[in-house]
């Protein structure tokens, strides 16, 4: 059995309901549709019901039982708007301010997601990550004893021998641009815990660099260095090393070679990179050349869930992250 139909089985243990905001787009639509025939989750899509239902027409997409929502004409709008307002007023918000916001599909399906209308959220098909995270941090803020919000990926490979049993989680690939050392631990920490929650194993958490154990100096890999040495001051109850060069992290044989003794063994199967670009670039090589299955951005520190999309994503990807997500909300109750 795959990962993703793993989760899904899970999901269908404990049917959660996913808000989808992006109903103007037919990659969504057709996740929908994918959700509903498989049965583990509930979805409501938020947009125009005309243009929704004329979109998935003309697509041959089946829409049968599943709910749409326009903030527009919803009967919760005005009690949203004035939650909206109390939520920010410290910050300028007013509540005809508040009013304009919620008129935008991804504001109102948060809102709904704060309020418990549903469980999770899935966004960012056709919006950036800053669309769909903004009103995730500015509405249902962080989660308890959490520092930072970051994101990660699930990666599903080809090679059963690396990783666990092929499968990997990268952090952070989408959010945090040049996270410091300090972010770069709690990256690490919340990468570990989410490869537990989803994964069913035990963390092996690599933090890489260009570097393996002082073979070339410079800020980059003090840097990684400096993270690593805070993750031994913290002394989370996961295995962790670094810092490690890529082949170093995964592969025992030049683990033998270049970090001879490291915890990790060369086993890594959560891997830290040590800023955006590394992070981004090194996904999508993975995904495009390694063809692996790439489940993500997905968000880690935020009150609820909420998982922004790849631009480029398909509609079974979405229909991956949807069943990830809810996996995520029934992990919070």
């Amino acid at each position: 059995m795959t990962f993703i139909e793993e989760i899904k089985n899970r999901a269908k243990q404990d049917i959660k309901t996913i808000v989808l905001p992006e109903g103007e787009d037919v990659r969504v639509l057709q996740a929908a549709s994918i959700v509903k025939k498989e049965k583990y989750a509930d979805v409501i899509i938020v947009g125009d019901e005309e243009k929704v239902c004329l979109l998935a027409k003309e697509n041959h997409i089946d829409l049968t039982d599943i709910s749409i929502v326009n903030p527009n004409t919803s009967e919760n709008f005005s009690q949203y708007a004035q939650k909206l307002y109390e939520l920010r007023k410290q910050k300028g918000m007013t509540l005809e301010k508040a009013k304009e916001l919620l008129q935008e599909n991804i504001y109102f399906a948060t809102m709904m997601l704060k309020e418990g209308e549903c469980d999770g959220l899935v966004s960012g098909a056709c919006h950036s990550t800053s669309n769909t995270l903004r009103p995730a941090l500015q509405i249902l803020k962080t989660a308890p004893n959490t520092k930072l919000v970051s994101a990660f990926f699930v990666m599903v490979t080809q090679e059963k021998y690396l990783g666990e049993k092929g499968t990997f989680i990268f952090g952070d690939c989408g959010l945090n641009e040049y996270p410091d050392a300090e972010a770069l631990s709690e990256i690490a920490i919340s990468s570990a815990k989410s490869f537990e929650q989803l994964i069913g194993s035990k963390p092996r958490v690599a933090m890489l660099s260009y570097s393996t154990y002082g073979s070339a100096h410079s800020p980059l890999t003090d840097k990684v260095v400096e993270a690593t040495n805070i993750l031994k001051e913290k002394k989370p109850d996961f295995i962790f090393d670094g810092e490690l060069q890529l082949d170093a992290a995964i592969i025992p044989e030049i683990a033998h070679r270049k970090a001879k003794g490291s915890p990790v063994e060369g086993k890594a199967n959560v891997l830290i990179f040590p800023d955006l670009d590394a992070g981004n670039i090194g996904y999508k090589l993975v995904q495009r050349l390694g063809r692996a299955e790439a489940y993500g951005p997905l968000c880690q520190g935020i009150a609820k869930p909420v998982n922004d999309l790849s631009r480029g994503c398909s509609a079974e990807d979405i229909a991956g992250v949807i069943a990830i997500t809810a996996v995520q909300a029934g992990l919070q109750n």
